[in-house]
């Protein structure tokens, strides 16, 4: 048998419970096991390899209608990342108000758009003083579920992924491209747009990078490659030994779009940068989560994943532990990139369950704090007023919901009297209050007759 199938195996039948501890004791990893939002559970994890953590991630739970999703996977610093956690959240709140506070694809969008100028405007801003900021970027994979629809804003190679359960078969649906140049498809894609340049995708230290020298193709940041008036600056930390800066922009910075309404088959998502799926499959992923408990679910998720990372250079999760952040040959960046997963169950709702707080949860730290949620009106109840006629409607359909036939124990006359009962209930006009006499004479004379 394959040691990765047996890896997964072994996990899923709970055998393999050491990498789990590893993680634990892992002093670069950070883990929140298992918290509640409005539409279910979730559960997110991440692991450091570069001297900085350059991955950020968040979960914003709000009380009602809403949870938000953010994984910014950064490179050449923490700055872009950085810039994200902190900045496209509030765009989308801000945006949203000023669109009678409701989120749309659209939304989502601008948000990102926004959070894009912005930060341009800040690498400008502070370039004599951080010229590197120009080659700082990020990925962003950011995820929304406003009332039961799932829109996804996406920049780059992370991924996102939804397991439902089809008349009781498992189904694993991919939400997102990667936007990598290892893709033959997003290679022809750009050798289309930049049809004159023969040089616009090459091979360099084993991948295929844009210009030779990114491997994504939408980001977030990454001034130099959008705005080449940067490179002309006398403060620009040019490489005599890379390879030739473009003159013309070669980036975008447009996401890709999804919106998909939940269903009641859909069962759970996995949001992760591309480190995660570096070392398994979509249905690995899912499997893993489908088969164990959801109580520290992402941290076993990337513990599969290191393990792998170990056994493809020959080494135990223990030896990875003991190499130091960074990106020498003899580092933790040389077995795994920084990594980030969310796993976000979607449960049926009840009326009866309790309404989470609006809380703010950042993965690079696994701290929690207010969410800006509380303060939007994107978290209201729509308590509309019935009218007679949809409450006459809400308490049929209630009631035939309770009915498993027609004819039942309670109810020997089918649900058409049910029905009929319940016209009779909305219709008839309410008691007329007992005078606080009658009531009085009532309870001291209970067996008292009128004459």
């Amino acid at each position: 048998m394959h040691p990765w199938l047996q890896t997964v195996i072994d996990m899923c039948t709970g055998k393999n419970k050491g990498d789990i501890k590893a993680f634990n004791d892992d002093p670069l990893g950070r883990s929140i096991s298992l918290e509640k939002h409005c539409f279910g559970e979730f559960s997110m994890a991440s692991v450091q390899a570069n001297v900085f953590m350059e991955d950020q991630s968040q979960v914003e739970v709000a009380s009602n209608n809403a949870l938000f999703v953010g994984i910014y996977d950064g490179h050449g610093g923490v700055h872009a990342s950085s810039f994200l956690v902190e900045q496209l959240f509030r765009k989308l709140l801000r945006i949203a108000h000023e669109n009678d506070d409701t989120i749309t694809e659209d939304t989502l969008r601008d948000a990102v758009s926004a959070t894009e100028a912005d930060f341009m405007t800040y690498v400008n801003n502070n370039f004599n003083i951080m010229p590197h900021l120009s080659k700082v970027g990020s990925c962003c994979l950011a995820g929304v579920i406003w009332k039961k629809t799932l829109y996804i804003a996406n920049l780059g190679d992370s991924r996102a992924i939804i397991a439902s359960l089809v008349n009781g078969v498992p189904r694993v649906e991919q939400l997102t491209r990667d936007h990598n140049c290892s893709y033959e498809v997003i290679r022809e894609e750009l050798m289309l747009e930049y049809p004159h340049d023969p040089e616009i995708v090459m091979m360099r230290n084993g991948a295929w990078r844009v210009k030779g020298i990114i491997e994504v193709t939408r980001t977030i940041g990454d001034a130099y490659l959008k705005r080449p008036d940067f490179t002309f600056r006398d403060s620009f930390p040019n490489d005599p030994n890379g390879p030739k800066l473009p003159s013309s922009c070669v980036l975008s910075a447009e996401p890709e779009m999804r919106s998909r309404p939940l269903r009641d088959s859909d069962k759970f998502l996995i949001f992760a940068s591309d480190g995660l799926w570096d070392f398994m499959t979509n249905e690995q992923a899912a499997q893993i989560v489908s088969s164990n408990p959801r109580n520290g679910i992402a941290k076993r998720l990337l513990s599969v994943a290191l393990a792998e990372a170990g056994r493809r250079r020959g080494v135990t999760y223990a030896n990875i532990q003991a190499a130091q952040p960074g990106r020498d040959n003899l580092s933790r960046r040389s077995f795994h990139d920084d990594i980030s997963v969310i796993v976000v169950f979607l449960d049926r709702m009840s009326f009866l369950r309790t309404r989470p707080l609006n809380i703010s949860y950042r993965g690079s730290n696994a701290e929690s704090r207010p969410s800006d949620f509380a303060n939007s009106g994107l978290t209201s109840l729509d308590l509309k007023p019935m009218s007679p006629r949809r409450l006459k409607e809400t308490f049929r359909r209630r009631m035939k919901t309770k009915s498993s036939s027609p004819r039942t124990p309670e109810s020997p006359l089918g649900e058409s009297s049910r029905a009929r009962d319940t016209d009779n209930l909305i219709n008839q006009s309410p008691p007329t209050p007992r005078s606080r006499w009658e009531s009085l004479k009532k309870r001291i004379f209970p067996n008292r007759r009128r004459i």
